[in-house]
């Protein structure tokens, strides 16, 4: 089969691999995978776990090609990558999206970036019928801002921040207008992804020519905002957060910090806030993700470029250097023929 290759830092490389169906897993023919920044570390050589070589890709979409119990092939599905270890105190309280041991398809295993891939059948969830391929390869991110809107206790009427307009920042605001928020704002330095914000109806700031905190109490009338969320993983946004914040406002660190950062715990106190910490989703957060996908159109809009696998290394380099890119896909459906 044709499968995209993390070969060592830096390198990938679109070539012919040995696939062999497992007798315990569910094969899919993928039709679209996207990169993610998780794949974009492993790609610089940074993932602690993941080595090469290494079929990459946990953001995907495709067919059932054999193996399901219940789904024939052909039926349309997304998979929920997260392998759960099922017997740490996490598992067992309920909670294995925070497994003591949590792996990933496409990091601790070969994932979607190639024409098959094969997953336990409880990671196989189908697509809502309405629900293209391409869109349903946005299952994962979406489920990710799911997952940090339900974590944060939002309510109708509260005022959103959202540091950062990459993918997981534009879905994050994507799901608070959905989940009822009016007027979400996006705080972002780079010029295209703060258009792609502006594109989407969001107000928007740009740090480079206004003080995000000063424009944000303008907005709330010297208030702040009631929860922001970092979606950008900076250490320069985390002295804002406690700043734009009002008092006993929520903070929820969405981005994975690569090292320790310094924060502002006085204010914090002073202020009384709550910080929240999330990691990836829950299978009801997955649901809901699907769902949203199926009724709001509007998720596709951050898909800037589609490309077959023979262009691995244009993908990488989009999200590697300054470009317009928020969200790539490959696509192993009519791009890999």
């Amino acid at each position: 089969m044709k499968a995209i290759i993390y070969t060592g830092p830096n390198q990938v490389e679109t070539r012919e691999k040995e696939s062999l169906a497992s007798s315990n897993t569910v094969r899919i023919r993928v039709s679209h995978v996207g990169i993610c920044g998780t794949d974009l570390n492993i790609f610089a050589g940074t993932h602690p776990r993941a080595k090469a070589p290494l079929v990459m890709g946990h953001e995907l979409s495709g067919t059932v090609e054999s193996g399901h119990p219940h789904l024939p092939k052909g039926t349309a599905v997304t998979v929920n990558p997260l392998l759960s270890c099922g017997q740490c105190t996490s598992c067992q309280s309920g909670f294995p999206h925070v497994c003591e041991t949590l792996k990933l398809i496409g990091i601790d295993s070969d994932g979607g970036m190639a024409e098959f891939v094969d997953v336990p059948v409880s990671n196989v969830i189908q697509l809502p019928s309405t629900l293209s391929l391409q869109a349903g390869a946005l299952a994962e991110p979406v489920a990710v801002s799911v997952h940090a809107v339900r974590q944060s206790h939002y309510k109708p009427g509260d005022q959103a921040v959202v540091f950062g307009a990459g993918t997981i920042g534009l879905c994050t605001a994507l799901t608070l207008r959905a989940f009822g928020a009016t007027d979400p704002i996006v705080v972002e330095t780079n010029k295209d992804r703060l258009r792609k914000a502006e594109e989407l109806g969001f107000q928007t700031i740009q740090p480079q020519t206004v003080n995000p905190t000063a424009a944000i109490k303008e907005i709330t009338g010297e208030t702040g905002c009631d929860i922001v969320f970092d979606c950008a993983g900076h250490p320069a946004v985390l002295t804002e957060l406690t700043e734009c914040i009002k008092a006993r406002g929520t903070i929820v660190i969405v981005a994975a910090y690569k090292k320790p950062a310094e924060l502002n715990l006085l204010q914090g106190m002073f202020k009384e806030l709550t910080m929240q910490f999330v990691r990836v989703y829950t299978d009801k957060d997955f649901e809901i993700a699907l769902s949203l996908l199926a009724q709001e159109t509007t998720y596709s809009s951050i898909i800037t470029h589609i490309l077959p696998p023979k262009k691995a290394m244009d993908g990488f380099s989009l999200l590697t250097r300054p470009t317009d890119a928020i969200k790539v896909l490959f696509d192993f459906g009519k791009g890999a023929r």
